[in-house]
């Protein structure tokens, strides 16, 4: 583990879902404190509602900017981003103002990002009616924190055990994806792959680039695209230097991958890659955000407005969440202090 501890915001996401509670029980794990210096961008009001539930009866410490927090084992600094009326907010339901205060907890987070007063960012679940309430207009997290920071990418990418998992596209009907998934669209991505791995140490990454039809088209009988697209990009990205492998079955790509074999495995469409993590391992299926002025991690569950307010909620996706985001932090950061970046 890296001697650096990375400040790392963790937003408390929708708090009519089980957000407050995950939140509040990452912040209280043992290993968080050992591999950052964590404080959430959320509401005492809602934390102190899910330690009753949660039979819990933490320390607060409310702050207003991340150089006042303790960073304290069992002490939840908290910073929040204005008064609302939570006595309001409903456990388990769609609403404009918890809509809004997750918003202003993701907004705050970019904002710390931008002034560098903060080093990585973990994300629990928003809920997207609840967004759109508010006027946003961007589908999720990924899209937010894009337009937020006017980065000219944002590379999604799954950790899982040893698999490193991006996507050429995320929210899009199937049927779109494969028309999205062209020879140019492929190389930007394997172009962005490469730049993002190197930065946090992983020299000449081996990239595999799935393959989008059963058996990889079998030279043409069962789909083209191998040969008119995928093929081409990545001798493109061979050209360019880049340890670029494919294109691969995807039927066989992940398996090989969880071995190690890869540095990283480009899924060309969302389901692709997001199944064969989530049957590895749902809880510790977790998603990265590069391309961003910092790293940002998340859970990749949704707000369980079923059981939000019940105490039941488990913590162990952003836990995960939160210490991988912390080492990728980390790397970047053992980087730049040597020069590297």
């Amino acid at each position: 583990m890296s001697k650096i501890k990375p400040i790392t915001a963790i937003t408390m996401g929708d708090p009519a879902g089980i957000g407050p509670e995950i939140v509040l029980q990452t912040m209280l794990d043992d290993q968080i404190h050992a591999c950052c210096r964590p404080f959430i961008i959320g509401s005492r009001a809602m934390l102190e509602r899910a330690a009753a539930i949660l039979n819990l009866s933490p320390s607060y410490h409310v702050i207003n900017d991340p150089s006042e927090a303790r960073y304290e084992q069992g002490v939840i600094d908290v910073l929040e981003t204005g008064s609302y009326d939570t006595d309001s907010i409903e456990w388990g339901k769609v609403q404009q103002l918890a809509g809004q205060m997750a918003i202003d907890w993701i907004m705050k987070s970019i904002e710390l990002g931008m002034a560098g007063k903060v080093d990585a960012v973990s994300t629990a679940p928003i809920h997207k009616g609840a967004i759109k309430l508010v006027g946003v207009k961007e589908p999720g997290h990924t899209e937010i924190y894009q337009h937020a920071t006017n980065s000219p990418y944002a590379l999604t990418m799954f950790s899982c055990h040893k698999l490193r998992v991006f996507f050429v596209s995320r929210h899009m009907s199937l049927i779109d994806a494969c028309r999205y998934a062209t020879k140019d669209v492929i190389l930007d991505n394997i172009v962005n792959i490469d730049k993002e791995l190197r930065k946090v140490g992983i020299e000449n990454p081996r990239i595999a680039i799935a393959g989008l039809n059963p058996h990889n088209g079998d030279n043409g009988l069962f789909g083209t695209e191998e040969l008119t697209d995928i093929g081409p990009a990545v001798e493109a990205a061979k050209a360019l230097g880049i340890n670029a492998v494919g294109p691969c079955p995807a039927d066989s790509v992940f398996h090989i991958g969880k071995s190690g074999v890869y540095d990283a495995i480009l899924s060309l469409y969302h389901d692709q890659g997001h199944i064969a993590c989530k049957t590895l391992d749902f809880e510790k299926s977790v998603t990265l955000t590069f391309g961003l002025p910092f790293i940002r991690g998340s859970v990749d569950h949704g707000t369980a407005f079923d059981i939000a307010g019940k105490g039941t909620a488990g913590a162990v996706s952003l836990i995960e969440s939160t210490m991988v985001v912390a080492e990728y932090a980390a790397k970047q950061m053992e980087r730049r202090e040597n020069g590297c970046l």
